[in-house]
């Protein structure tokens, strides 16, 4: 099938919806999440009861770092075991969720600040199969993966992230996946079940009234918000996620969080959802 009419028919499966998809950031953490029902994966079980089913969904992985963007265009994307150290539950987990090859084709459409590759061998990374597995089960509903550009600034991302807008107005649910403080080096085992560094504690709160007051330009600036975001930000892969959900924002819709915890002393779980 041509490029050309595999637009065409994604343009009839799916019509526009008269209803908005809200657009979510999950803070995913441990892969074990991704085969424990603990008080994260269920919550995300519960958020996905509580919004729309979606035509699709294309999550954003902080375990998708590219040069360029790039976005999933097979029928059956693969389950990607991309960890180390696991338990062979983890391992043997396969996800079966279908792809979208119009989906795709109309994402590359709509993005004209990037060339925007069209990807054959990726598939579904622990970035994203560890929560959408919990949020859709029966893996029913066409998942896909948009990469990040480990060249390209958060604001890159987050002006990125607008040019999808269209998308949720077809039932699309966009999904970043990462954490907002994230340093592995840094964590401590004894605080592994909850628990933060003040410094981790004090950094996610200014994120957290950054998020929930609508001011994004300084999350955009994060490395300008002092030591403790250098901290919680030593490579920027996590925190990028957060920006594609961001910048999926209109200025009448309603921000939420949901899994605020710190674990580990290192690690946040907060999450936002958006609509």
């Amino acid at each position: 099938m041509s490029n050309l009419s595999q637009f065409n028919t994604f343009s009839r499966n799916l019509p526009f919806q008269d209803y908005l998809m809200p657009v979510l950031f999950i803070g995913h953490g441990s892969p074990m999440n991704g085969i424990e029902d603990n008080e994260f994966s269920s919550k995300w079980a519960a958020v996905a009861k509580d919004i729309p089913v979606p035509s699709a969904v294309i999550v954003v992985s902080a375990h998708w770092f590219t040069k360029g963007t790039h976005i999933t265009a097979m029928d059956f994307p693969k389950t990607i075991h991309d960890f180390g150290g696991f338990p062979k539950a983890l391992f043997d987990v396969e996800y079966p969720a279908p792809g979208n090859i119009e989906l795709a084709l109309e994402a590359k459409k709509l993005i004209h600040s990037a060339d925007v590759g069209l990807d054959h061998d990726w598939g579904l990374d622990h970035g994203a199969w560890t929560v959408v597995r919990h949020m859709y089960p029966e893996a029913n509903v066409p998942v896909l993966q948009l990469s990040i550009d480990y060249t390209k600034d958060a604001r890159y991302h987050y002006d990125l992230a607008k040019e999808l807008y269209e998308l949720r107005r077809k039932g699309v649910l966009i999904l970043g996946s990462g954490n907002m403080v994230h340093n592995l080096r840094m964590m401590s085992w004894e605080m592994i079940n909850g628990g933060g560094y003040d410094w981790a504690l004090e950094i996610n709160d200014k994120f957290k009234n950054l998020i929930l007051n609508d001011q994004h330009q300084p999350l955009m600036a994060y490395q300008t918000l002092g030591k403790e975001a250098m901290l919680a930000i030593p490579t920027p892969e996590h925190y990028l996620p957060l920006m594609y959900t961001l910048g999926l924002k209109n200025d009448q819709e309603e921000v939420s969080l949901f899994n605020d915890k710190a674990v580990g002393g290192s690690l946040t779980m907060t999450s936002v959802r958006i609509g």
